[in-house]
């Protein structure tokens, strides 16, 4: 029984260190998790502040479902191993138990056999018959030794009864644990189906957005096509009404226009004009390029990023030959500097009218308000009916 006992303990010894270190270190990890949750719930709602950073909000939902499933894994890891170990504990009550009870009935018996005892010995027989006397004396001392086995398997009860009290509250403290864990499982389970309706709402919700803003792309591209191709027209058509001037006034022939000395000033300060405004950012190049849906387009001239309100002034001394609504709403002028053009699109306030003389550097008006806080200023230009790289004029 002692063997039984001592293998008990050993097991127990040898089972729960292990238990142990397994445990905490799940709870590290999923401390660890709770953390990286928490910091990706904070990094969502700075993302939320930011309407069209859809695509980050929903990379940080997805994120924070994975983190979800990983520590809902981590309870339920949590969780089997404390399946285990109630097991054991079950399975030692139950040996404890067993071995309570043959313990008792091994003492009930040494009890009944100490009072069968007691009758048997005659104080008469132990003066006068000295078998009886060697016999009883013999028995007197088995009933000692008896008395005192008895006394003995009292005490090992009371210490299993103490084994089995103490591993019946671990039983009830890993039962509570238990409990504890299935609540914080059913909790997570909770937030991971909200946090995936999140995602699907917001899925849904940058697709709307995503094609919202396709519709803008796509309207934009249209108005700087039409844009384009009205800019062509007014410039082909300042260059046949100058074309025309020129021929009337020589009678029928064509002479070199009056606009030579704007002309041959104008060539000169290539490379060194300044630019026509303050920009925040160039937002395309001139030149060839792909659409957002596909295809190919040519920009005639430089397009800025500027903040609305933003000064627009002239880049060299000419004379203003148009102004123009352009197909988003901003207005367009058009200046002429001899053979050459500059055309400025983009405008709020316009500060000029058709036919003024601007010198260089004079303020033709403000960049527009847009519904954004950036808007989008054009410049172009022009020799004849050619355009030209602005980045090979401006300093």
């Amino acid at each position: 029984m002692k063997r039984i006992l001592l293998l008990l303990f050993v097991l127990m010894l040898a089972v729960l260190p292990t238990q142990g270190q397994t445990k905490k270190q799940l709870e590290r990890d999923k401390e660890r998790i709770e953390k990286e949750i928490a910091r990706l719930t904070g990094e969502l709602g700075k993302a939320r502040k930011d309407a069209r950073n859809r695509t980050r909000q929903i990379k940080l939902i997805n994120q924070r479902i994975d983190e979800r499933n990983r520590l809902i894994n981590n309870i339920n890891s949590q969780m089997t191993h404390l399946d285990r170990q109630i097991t054991r504990t079950e399975d030692s009550l139950r040996v404890v138990r067993g071995q309570i009870d043959s313990m008792k009935s091994e003492y009930a018996k040494i009890v009944r056999t100490l009072y069968g005892l007691r009758g048997n010995v005659s104080a008469t027989a132990l003066l006068f018959d000295n078998t009886t006397y060697n016999y009883s004396y013999l028995k007197m001392k088995y009933f000692k030794e008896y008395s005192r086995y008895r006394r003995h398997q009292a005490a090992a009860i009371q210490r299993r009864e103490q084994l089995f009290t103490s591993l019946d509250l671990d039983l009830q403290r890993q039962r509570k644990e238990k409990s504890s864990l299935l609540a914080q499982e059913r909790k997570q389970k909770q937030a991971l189906t909200r946090e995936q309706q999140q995602h699907q709402k917001g899925l849904t919700k940058s697709q709307q957005t995503e094609r919202s803003l396709q519709q803008q792309i796509d309207k934009k591209e249209q108005q700087k096509r039409q844009l384009q191709q009205q800019i062509q027209r007014l410039v082909e058509a300042e260059v046949a009404k100058s074309s025309s001037t020129n021929t009337a006034k020589s009678g029928g022939k064509t002479t070199p226009s009056g606009g030579d000395a704007l002309t041959s000033d104008f060539a000169q300060n290539k490379g060194r004009m300044p630019w026509p405004v303050h920009y925040k950012s160039v937002a395309r190049e001139y030149g060839l390029y792909t659409r957002a849906s596909g295809g190919q387009n040519r920009n005639l001239g430089i397009d800025l990023n500027c903040t609305p309100g933003t000064n627009v002034r002239a880049v060299a001394a000419g004379v203003v030959a148009r102004i123009f609504e352009a197909p988003d709403g901003s207005n367009g002028i058009i200046i002429k500097h001899g053979q050459y053009l500059t055309v400025y699109v983009g405008l709020g306030a316009v500060n000029v009218r058709a036919g003024a003389k601007v010198s260089a550097g004079q303020s033709l008006g403000t960049v527009y308000q847009s519904d954004e806080t950036t808007s989008q200023f054009s410049f172009q230009i022009w020799y004849g009916k050619d355009p030209l790289n602005p980045r090979h004029w401006l300093n």
